[in-house]
């Protein structure tokens, strides 16, 4: 004889069906806009708290990984043990959330293969950047180690800006399976030169980052004491490589800024621009003021922030360049001009 199933209280069907509630919730365009916003801001903490142990001397104070020690996975209680085991922390918490992520990309409907492909990227790249931490470690805080780890976690910064922009994309199903959408083809705002020069600033965004982890690698602020440093460079002559990538860079942002104005490109674009600027020089003035007084630790740490928020607004200044949805070209560009430029279905625009 079956068994009689004993009714459901109120409360419980009530709590059942807000749990459903939200799980559905979890395929809407919204939740996916907001969780990839989120784990653009919680990859750029990660990059900040990974900088912390360098400039707190705590690089090593877990001196086994993936366990802290030979004998325990958490850490001792001390110091410096803690603040390297709370980065560990803060990156196994990004993982989760980016795992998170890509799933909610799967169940967004309707669906995007852009988004899929994107947050599937960085929930790869964020398994290899664990596993290159852990050889940081291994290594000692080797610098060369040191810096791929960093360049690896911009890389995902970068991708994580990439693919909220995207998510905040109209979706675009006419044409497309049930279930599943597209995005408009864009049009460029600006003039082929502006676009090479927009597109030249970007690059040389990465060149002056790469020069900054230099500076690192030589710098006395290695992460822990009796770590070696780079010696094909002295400390002046690395900082002067930067602060001269960082002059070329502010010299051309200034040019094409001065080039967009005098066309009227759109103002929305032009915002974008002056905002970039203003960003560009205040981490310029933190990178001089940490030259001229002796590179102080809490200046490094602003300078390792600002880098992050650098290449955030560099990003977000190229996005500008290109409309969709029929926005009014206005930089005396015709959709029909040869000088207009069709972005292609996946670039990061």
């Amino acid at each position: 004889m079956a068994l009689a199933r004993a009714p459901e209280s109120g409360w419980a069907r009530l709590w059942s069906a807000r749990a459903r509630g939200a799980w559905a919730h979890t395929a809407s365009p919204e939740f996916f806009r907001r969780s990839a916003l989120v784990t653009v801001w919680a990859l750029a903490i990660g990059i900040v708290s990974g900088g912390a142990v360098r400039l707190t001397g705590s690089g090593l104070g877990c001196k086994d990984w993936p366990a802290c020690t030979r004998t325990s996975v958490v850490a001792p209680l001390a110091y410096h043990a803690w603040v390297e085991f709370g980065n560990r922390l803060v990156e196994a918490a990004l993982t989760v959330g980016i795992a998170l992520v890509a799933v909610a990309a799967y169940r967004r409907r309707p669906r995007r293969r852009d988004l899929v492909w994107l947050a599937l990227a960085l929930l790869g790249g964020m398994f290899g950047e664990v596993v290159l931490g852990g050889e940081v470690v291994l290594h000692k805080l080797a610098p060369a180690w040191v810096m791929g780890h960093f360049w690896l976690s911009m890389a995902l910064l970068v991708v994580a800006v990439v693919l909220f922009h995207r998510s905040r994309l109209a979706d675009v199903t006419a044409g497309q399976p049930a279930g599943r959408a597209t995005v408009e083809a864009a049009r460029c705002l600006v003039r082929r030169g502006q676009l090479v020069a927009s597109r030249a600033m970007l690059a040389w965004t990465f060149v002056v980052v790469a020069l900054g982890t230099v500076v690192t690698g030589t710098g006395p602020h290695a992460g822990a004491p009796g770590v070696p440093r780079f010696h094909f460079l002295s400390l002046y002559r690395a900082a002067q490589l930067h602060g001269s990538s960082v002059e070329v860079l502010l010299a051309l942002t200034v040019f094409t800024l001065w080039w967009m104005h005098r066309s009227r490109v759109d103002r929305a674009l032009l915002r974008r621009a002056e905002m970039l600027l203003v960003v560009l020089v205040s981490q310029a003035a933190v990178g001089y003021t940490q030259y001229f007084t002796g590179d102080p630790v809490v200046l490094v740490g602003f300078h390792l922030a600002g880098a992050t928020t650098v290449v955030v607004a560099m990003c977000w200044f190229n996005f500008g360049l290109f409309a969709r949805r029929g926005a009014e070209v206005r930089a005396g560009v015709e959709t029909s001009s040869p000088d207009a430029v069709s972005e292609p279905e996946l670039v990061s625009t």
